[in-house]
């Protein structure tokens, strides 16, 4: 457990200074890659108007919510509430990343937009919770701030090697939100 958390660290502290990660041999082999792919085929897309105007419409809808708001979003999201999940799967910002997710033959299997306070804002598949504020995809990507990347390790889904990996939405320089992909890591050898 140690050496997961550390070998995380590492790789979140290099992609955030831009360094090139130290990764161990087995566990995170896919991050180079996945990190190469996210960089010339996911990011040139990420200041897209589409995507830059929800995440700012959501944070603005979002500023005033207290925690217990947040806690309670998330309870009716896990509870199946269908239209606050239509709110996100079915909106302007869900139909662009469908697009995308679409256009990358496969290598892309989910795609999920986050808020500057962890909240989805739009996504192509479904989540098990609608706040990630509380998990690494956000915290080392909007919380580490501009320009991080974090590449998750490999987990079996379906028969499919999947990677997430989460990147930080800036617009004028800032973080304002943040993105999470599921990557199949064996479609990008």
């Amino acid at each position: 457990m140690t050496t997961r958390l550390t070998i995380a660290a590492l790789v979140a502290a290099a992609s955030v200074l831009g360094a090139a990660p130290v990764f161990a041999q087995d566990e995170m082999a896919h991050a180079p890659a996945t990190t190469a792919y996210v960089k010339k085929s996911i990011q040139p897309w990420l200041a897209d108007p589409v995507v830059i105007t929800a995440v700012i419409e959501s944070n603005k809808a979002h500023a005033r919510l207290m925690q217990s708001d947040i806690d309670e979003l998330d309870a009716k999201w896990k509870a199946k509430d269908q239209a606050l999940r239509d709110s996100t799967m079915k909106n302007k910002l869900a139909e662009f990343l469908t697009k995308k997710k679409e256009a990358s033959g496969g290598v892309i299997t989910e795609i999920f937009v986050m808020d500057d306070r962890g909240l989805n804002v739009g996504q192509t598949d479904g989540t098990s919770d609608m706040w990630q504020a509380d998990e690494a995809k956000w915290q080392k990507t909007y919380g580490a701030g501009p320009d991080a990347i974090f590449i998750d390790k490999v987990e079996e889904d379906g028969g499919k090697k999947i990677s997430q990996a989460s990147v930080t939405i800036v617009d004028n320089g800032k973080a304002i939100g943040a993105v999470t992909f599921g990557i199949d890591v064996d479609k990008l050898k």
